[in-house]
C-alpha cells in the first residue's frame, strides 16, 4: 500500500503544483474573475467534449461496451448513496446553508480534478472510464443538483440537459465508438491537443479560486467539517469496499474511487451564486476540501488499489 500511496501522492502533488501556480496568478492579478470565467467556459465547452471524443477513439468490443454500462451503474449508485447520506445527515435550520452542505457533500470535482489523475495513474483506460463517470455526474447535477439547490422544479430543462457539453460530447463519442468510426488524423490530432488542456487549465482555475477563498469559515464550521469528511473519506471508502465485494473490474473500481474521492465540485459555488444560497460557505468548502484532498486522495485511492 505504501508504494501505491507514494505513486498517487506524487501525481496529486504534480496537480497541486499547477494549482499553486494558479493561486499565485490569482494573487498577482494575472488571472482575474473575468479571465477565470472565460477559462472555465473554454474547459466546459471546448476541452471537455474533446476529452470525451479523444477517450472514445478506440477499438469497439462487446466487453468494452459492457464495461461502459458497469461504470455508469457504479457512478450512479455512488452518487445515489451520496444523496441519501447527505439528506440523512444535514438538517440545518438555515435552508441556504443546508442546501449548500448537501450539494457540497454529493458532488465531487470529478471532471477537473479526477480525469487528469485517472489518466496519470491508469492511462487511457482510466481516462475512458472516467469520462463515463463525468457523463453520469452531469446528468445528476443538472437534474437533482439543479432542483435541490434552486428548490424550483421549473428550473429543470431538457434543453439544458441535452445540450450540456459534457453529455453532448459523450453522446457523440459513443455514437462514433459504437459505429466504429475512426476520425481522420487531421481532425483527431487537434482534438487530442485540446483534450490535453484538461490537466493544466482546470488546475489554474482551481488555484485562482483558492486565492480568493476565505478558508477560516470552513475550518471553524462543524458541519463543514462533517461535509468534508463524508465527501473525501466516507463515500469513497464505502464505495471501494462495496465494489470489491461485488468483484468490479480493478480499473473501473479505481477510476470510480478517484472520482468519488475528489474534493467538492466548483459547480457548488456557481449554483450557490445563481440561486442566492450561502456563497461564502460554498467557496470555503470547495477550497478547504481541495486543500485537504492532497492528503486524503492518495490514502483513499491507495486503499482502493490494495483491496481491489
Amino acid at each position: 500500500m505504501l508504494e501505491n500511496f507514494l505513486m498517487i501522492a506524487q501525481q496529486v502533488l504534480i496537480l497541486f503544483i499547477m494549482i499553486f501556480i494558479g493561486f499565485i496568478c490569482g494573487k498577482r492579478g494575472i488571472i482575474t474573475d473575468d479571465s477565470a470565467h472565460h477559462l472555465t467556459d473554454i474547459v466546459l465547452y471546448v476541452v471537455t467534449p474533446c476529452v470525451m471524443l479523444s477517450a472514445f477513439q478506440r477499438k469497439f468490443t462487446a466487453e468494452l461496451l459492457g464495461n461502459i454500462a458497469i461504470t455508469a451503474l457504479c457512478a450512479a449508485l455512488i452518487m445515489a448513496g451520496s444523496i441519501a447520506l447527505s439528506a440523512f445527515i444535514f438538517h440545518d435550520k438555515n435552508e441556504s446553508r443546508n442546501k449548500v452542505l448537501r450539494f457540497a457533500t454529493v458532488f465531487s470535482n470529478c471532471g477537473f480534478m479526477s480525469l487528469p489523475l485517472q489518466k496519470a495513474i491508469l492511462g487511457d483506460d482510466g481516462w475512458f472510464y472516467g469520462s463515463i463517470f463525468v457523463a453520469v455526474f452531469n446528468i445528476i447535477i443538472w437534474t437533482y443538483g439543479l432542483l435541490s439547490m434552486s428548490g424550483d422544479k421549473k428550473q429543470l430543462s431538457l434543453k439544458k440537459l441535452v445540450f450540456n457539453p459534457g453529455i453532448a460530447g459523450v453522446v457523440v463519442a459513443i455514437i462514433l465508438f459504437v459505429l466504429r468510426i475512426d476520425l481522420p488524423y487531421i481532425i483527431s490530432q487537434p482534438i487530442d491537443y485540446l483534450a490535453a488542456l484538461n490537466t493544466p487549465l482546470p488546475m489554474l482555475i482551481i488555484g485562482f479560486y483558492l486565492s480568493q477563498a476565505n478558508l477560516k469559515k470552513a475550518f471553524t464550521d462543524v458541519q463543514a467539517y462533517i461535509s468534508m469528511g463524508i465527501r473525501l473519506v466516507v463515500i469513497p471508502v464505502a464505495a471501494a469496499f462495496i465494489m470489491t465485494l461485488f468483484k468490479v473490474d480493478d480499473t473501473i473500481l479505481v477510476t470510480c474511487i478517484i472520482a468519488g474521492s475528489a474534493p467538492t465540485a466548483a459547480t457548488t459555488t456557481m449554483f450557490a451564486a445563481k440561486y442566492n444560497r450561502d456563497i461564502e460557505l460554498s467557496v470555503s468548502v470547495v477550497a478547504a476540501t481541495t486543500l485537504v484532498s492532497i492528503i486524503t486522495m492518495p490514502l483513499v485511492v491507495a486503499l482502493a488499489q490494495t483491496i481491489s
